[in-house]
């Protein structure tokens, strides 16, 4: 296997989602691909890691707490070098360990999260041990804004804030939709920014597919002084980069046969 930084590029990722998508012949694609620029700013800039031990007890910790959105997170770990190609060609066959859902039983995958509304909870517990220990490790928390419809989520935002837990960067993939529906028409979210807020944390909003600014909100984040946690709310596109499924929530479940793979390669070049 090899790794480099520098293939944590926004379209080499897509590809390898597009990649596994069509070889496992599996869903989840939209809210994999809405992930991409998140993901490659937190591996290349900010996140902490040994390239060649992933469970390094002195690494930063990364918790994808919207556990289907697992395919970008496997195509960054196949560029970082703990998978190999023949993971990705195996994607979801019979045998193979990278499964439709972040599973902690992977190198690299902190916890297991199918069940939503739990990844935040564990990566909180994270944060207040090392907290406890005096580490300077960080952790970053990836959640869905559906995924905030669930209770437990904010309990452990009330928790954070509480603890001024200032070693978290939580991160919400805001592609307002959810599994069946837009989350404006199940619960509105329209004051997402204050209501984080309001627990006690420091908040950026900013274009969740533009790396500079993501860049920049982490980097602010991570510097603060005032013992609060930091969040960013980033405003995405379900399905971008690929122009028949932005913002089309059909693909949460669809899957690519061999015309729509290629239609999806060629837009993705263009």
């Amino acid at each position: 296997m090899t790794s480099s930084i520098k293939n944590l590029v926004p379209k080499k990722i897509r590809k390898n989602i597009l990649d596994m998508a069509f070889n496992g012949s599996t869903v989840h694609i939209g809210c994999a691909l809405c992930l991409v620029e998140i993901f490659c700013v937190i591996y290349r800039n900010h996140l902490r890691y040994d390239f060649g031990n992933p469970n390094d007890p002195k690494r930063d910790y990364l918790i994808l707490s919207k556990g289907h959105g697992v395919m970008a997170q496997y195509a960054c770990m196949k560029e970082l070098g703990w998978l190999k190609e023949s993971d990705l060609l195996n994607y979801f066959s019979d045998g193979t360990k990278l499964k439709g859902l972040s599973d902690s039983r992977v190198d690299g995958l902190e916890v297991t999260s199918g069940s939503l509304g739990h990844g935040l909870s564990v990566g909180v517990g994270i944060a207040f041990g090392n907290k406890i220990k005096n580490t300077d490790q960080k952790t970053f928390i990836i959640v869905g804004d559906g995924e905030l419809n669930e209770g437990s989520c904010w309990e452990a935002i009330q928790f954070a804030g509480h603890h001024a837990l200032s070693n978290i960067c939580m991160i919400i993939d805001k592609n307002n939709f959810q599994a069946m529906d837009e989350t404006s028409k199940i619960i509105n979210q329209e004051n997402l920014a204050a209501q984080i807020e309001a627990f006690n944390f420091n908040v950026f909003e900013v274009d969740g597919h533009d790396e500079n600014a993501l860049d920049d909100a982490m980097n602010n984040l991570l510097f603060h002084k005032n013992n609060k946690p930091g969040c960013i709310v980033a405003s995405t596109i379900k399905g971008k980069g690929i122009q028949f499924m932005e913002n089309k929530n059909d693909w949460h479940y669809l899957r690519l046969d061999q015309s729509l793979y290629e239609q999806a390669l060629l837009e993705l070049e263009s």
